[in-house]
């Protein structure tokens, strides 16, 4: 593995997603967040995403009160409160992050002062709770405020009975993170699936907090063998998806990955194995968004190597 091109290419790849809308691995926002507008996506009777920037928001709305999953960046809050005032005029009363980075916390602090109950797996208590050094990204992010933490966490799943939905959130093995969790809605067939699902685009494979592309794949299997159809999918980011979108991005990622395993098999390096290209037919679309090609195989290949 050439350990040189894959700390540049942090460097590089850490200031650019620090400077765009929709990635970031800690609590730092994009410069400016002033021009941002919250846009509300009715995609099942109750159940809405917000798109801003960070990851996409997941809004449960009812009788009970209203559940968000997730929180984008912190300058945000106001403006995402008050989209979801436009829907209702209940109070938040619980968040669950789908894993720790700091564009689906960011909120935590304000939403947890305000009296929302914040819950998350444990990792993500644990990553908010203490300092977090990326290689990656080449920043150190300090321990969250103690309004920002999860306040009930989970090993393995948890349920909310709320709004006469049955809300279902279930831990993954490591795949973005090492405290990724999938939210499924049952009643209304929505799930949403945090950054183990970016739609239509490269992922970024957080390697530093445990991710990997084995538990990437692993993950969206365990989803697909739980959708049908009829089923709407909020992405961490891009678009509302449905089952053939899913179906699609495992292609991609199963394809990938056996491809960069035949290289590593026959000894190639990693820059060997770029400039092979095996992503080619996916490139000019899916490497055209946070992850560009060469990125994203180097996540595999590193992941692979690591294992």
């Amino acid at each position: 593995m050439n350990q040189a091109r894959i700390s540049l290419t942090a460097v590089t790849l850490g200031a650019a997603l620090l400077s765009a809308p929709g990635v970031a691995a800690g609590a730092a926002p994009p410069q400016d967040l002033s021009q941002v507008q919250i846009e509300t996506q009715e995609i099942a009777d109750g159940v809405y995403m917000l798109v801003g920037s960070g990851g996409n928001i997941g809004v449960s709305v009812g009788d009970d009160g209203v559940i968000i999953v997730d929180d984008q960046y912190a300058p945000l809050t106001d403006k995402i409160r008050a989209a979801i005032e436009a829907i209702t005029d209940k109070p938040i009363l619980f968040v669950i992050n789908t894993h720790w980075h700091g564009d689906h916390t960011g909120g935590n602090e304000s939403f947890g002062e305000a009296g929302s109950i914040i819950v998350a797996h444990d990792n993500v208590r644990r990553r908010l709770s203490s300092e977090q050094f990326s290689g990656f990204f080449g920043r150190t992010t300090p321990p969250s405020p103690a309004a920002a933490l999860p306040v009930v966490t989970f090993t393995d799943t948890v349920t909310l009975h709320f709004n006469d939905e049955e809300i279902h959130v279930f831990h993954v093995d490591p795949a973005h993170t090492d405290g990724d969790s999938i939210v499924w809605f049952r009643n209304s067939n929505v799930v949403h699936m945090g950054d183990v699902f970016f739609a239509g685009r490269y992922p970024f494979i957080d390697l530093g907090s445990g991710g990997s592309i084995d538990g990437m794949i692993d993950a969206v299997n365990r989803v697909l063998a739980s959708i049908d159809t009829e089923t709407r999918i909020i992405p961490g980011h891009g678009p509302v998806s449905r089952l053939e979108d899913l179906q699609e991005y495992r292609e991609v990622l199963t394809t990938v990955r056996a491809r960069v395993m035949r290289h590593i098999a026959q000894g190639h390096s990693m820059d060997e194995t770029i400039a092979a290209r095996p992503s080619a037919e996916w490139d000019d679309i899916w490497g055209a968004a946070f992850i560009n090609p060469e990125q994203f195989i180097e996540f595999i290949y590193a992941s692979i190597m690591g294992r």
